[in-house]
């Protein structure tokens, strides 16, 4: 099984004065599948959040040097991005029915949808994901 990062734990991952960066480092270590994922979803929030001011301020990335880090990890044998796959639209299709997805939570449910059509288990610090159905997901609790 491969392990679909959510962008939160990805960004953790990649900086040290994070709140969240042990957290994420214990759950690399001692709970990771072994093989670890992005989607383009979560390449592109990475970058954003690196190279903006919002959590980095000052010390936010330039963009040469964002790409450099998403490369970084992407050169990691342990590490791909997984292309959509085949399914995803009927299944985030039915929970923005059934769940009666609104806002900002499409793109949760886009990310669930994309694990569950993957057959990937997502890992997020974001304890909402439990609402979608048939997710195989671990919550990194902090």
């Amino acid at each position: 099984m491969v392990d679909l990062l959510d962008a939160s734990v990805w960004i953790a991952l990649s900086v040290e004065d994070h709140e969240h960066h042990g957290r994420a480092l214990r759950y690399w270590r001692e709970q990771g599948a072994g093989e670890f994922a992005f989607c383009r979803m979560t390449e592109l929030a990475l970058l954003r959040v690196l190279s903006g001011p919002a959590l980095l301020g000052e010390d936010r990335l330039d963009g040469k040097a964002a790409w450099q880090a998403l490369r970084t990890w992407r050169s990691s044998p342990v590490v791909s991005r997984l292309d959509e796959p085949e399914g995803l639209d009927e299944i985030l299709g039915a929970w923005g029915a059934d769940i009666d997805v609104r806002g900002k939570d499409w793109t949760d449910a886009y990310l669930a949808a994309f694990a569950t059509a993957s057959g990937a288990r997502l890992v997020s610090f974001d304890k909402g994901f439990e609402r979608f159905p048939g997710l195989s997901w671990l919550h990194l609790r902090t």
